[in-house]
């Protein structure tokens, strides 16, 4: 459900030339159709260069992140207190529909307002904020504290799949025109919803399985169940970390929206995710332009190519995710791929006129910011809505990441209108710079839970040397 979502969001980014090039004048567009007769074209455009269209789209990147992240803050609230199969295919048919109504039906109607694509851009944020906090709750639902990284770095792949799925749409029916992209997408959507609506089982208990720590005789279950996020001096005895429990009288009511935020933890990472998912976030929706402008390939060429960063980031987050697995600690599994994103930013930024070498950085790229984006959105939300202080309630689980995700998003809407802004009066370069810059500020956020998971690291480390 959520590849299929972020799909639809990609087909934005990768159609944005052909896009530019609608919303220019003739005259100043080599690449209008010569036949179509000048008065039609000139009446519908809406700005007089492909520099003012430019930063339109970076303008509705924003608006879009804005509103999104809006939404987040209060998807999560309403996740945890109304069934989550009915909140996530509502998000995915609605947004499908705004996503065709946008992209598809204004160009078969010719129908050119400014005004318009914000107001559809905004909506569609709200509906798409629907996604991400209901299926993070339904995965915490099905899967305990056992290998959650590994599990959870693979599974939230599926952004970056659908990254790879919407650029395969669209560059597949590009030649048709962009409307058609929209349509291809929007159209999977749907039925994507429909097939979550009378598919998704978004509980064991729905089933007739006991939820996760309601068998009090698996040891090696509650044991799995203790929350990496929690207190290690806590009681060790005290081993009720289900996740909803199946008794319905006791039944932990959802945790309002401050308490989620004085959670540890919560405040700090959803802080370094709002510098991490700028960065992200600008490599989604500049990279198939940044290539086509910069290089000069063709647009479907470039959205091929820019595939690549997803595949980095889908293997970066499996194999970080294990070794948080590994280490039972986020923090520094983080930090050391964000050290060394700094230096594959830096890289990246001179990369030759090449395809085959610029796939490779971009790749390695990819394994550094998207890896650690990815556990950041998924494990450790999982981890911090799972802690001691809520007794693992499933009810925080969903508000927890809707924090999380949603800070990163007002980061990530800021810094594509900063893109855009940086790039036409600075140019290419300083973007860049100022990639390297936010990439530092996350470590920088995440710096005190980061010596503290050391300090744990080494005491737990001694504790070894003594006992043997």
């Amino acid at each position: 459900s959520y590849s299929l979502l972020h799909a639809s969001r990609k087909t934005f980014s990768n159609v944005k030339v052909s896009i530019s090039s609608q919303w220019t004048p003739s005259c100043l567009n080599s690449t209008a159709p010569e036949l179509r007769p000048y008065e039609l074209w000139n009446s519908s455009h809406l700005f007089p260069n492909a520099e003012e269209a430019t930063l339109f789209l970076g303008t509705l990147d924003t608006i879009f992140l804005f509103s999104y992240a809006v939404g987040l803050f209060v998807s999560g609230i309403v996740g945890d207190r109304l069934n989550l199969r009915w909140v996530l295919s509502f998000g995915m048919c609605s947004s499908a529909l705004v996503v065709f109504f946008f992209g598809t039906l204004t160009e078969w109607l010719h129908f050119y307002n400014k005004w318009f694509y914000c107001f559809l851009w905004v909506v569609n944020g709200l509906l798409q904020s629907t996604g991400w906090p209901c299926v993070v709750a339904v995965m915490g639902n099905w899967f305990g504290k056992a290998g959650r990284g590994f599990v959870f770095g693979l599974w939230s792949a599926c952004a970056s799949v659908g990254n790879i799925l919407g650029a395969f749409l669209a560059s597949c029916v590009l030649k048709y025109g962009y409307e058609y992209a929209f349509l291809v997408t929007a159209s999977v959507q749907f039925a994507g919803g429909i097939v979550v609506f009378f598919g998704l089982l978004t509980s064991p208990k729905e089933v007739g399985l006991p939820e996760l720590g309601a068998d009090e005789d698996g040891g090696a279950e509650e044991d799995a169940n203790r929350p990496l996020m929690g207190d290690d001096d806590a009681d060790d005895d005290d081993r009720n970390y289900s996740i909803q429990a199946t008794n319905v009288e006791n039944q932990p009511k959802a945790i309002g929206f401050f308490q989620a935020c004085c959670l540890p933890g919560v405040v700090l990472y959803s802080l370094a995710y709002a510098c991490l998912k700028l960065v992200n976030y600008s490599f989604f929706f500049w990279l198939p332009f940044y290539l086509s402008n910069n290089f000069g390939w063709k647009e479907a060429e470039a959205d091929q190519l820019s595939i690549w960063y997803d595949v980095g980031g889908i293997i970066g987050g499996t194999i970080q995710g294990l070794i948080s697995d590994l280490l039972q600690k986020r923090a520094p599994v983080l930090a050391i791929s964000l050290l060394f994103a700094v230096g594959s930013l830096f890289g990246y930024s001179r990369s030759p006129n090449s395809k085959p070498i610029n796939a490779v950085i971009m790749a390695i790229t990819g394994f550094f910011i998207g890896g650690p984006s990815n556990m950041i959105s998924s494990a450790i939300s999982a981890d911090l809505g799972r802690q001691d202080l809520v007794k693992g309630s499933s009810e925080a689980l969903a508000t927890v990441t809707g924090i999380v995700d949603g800070t990163g998003s007002i980061g990530a809407a800021v810094g594509q209108y900063l893109v855009s802004l940086i790039q036409e009066n600075l140019g290419w370069m300083w973007v860049f710079y100022f990639f390297i810059l936010m990439t530092s500020s996350t470590v920088l956020f995440i710096s005190p839970l980061i010596a503290r998971e050391i300090r744990l690291l080494l005491r737990e480390r001694r504790l070894r040397l003594l006992a043997e």
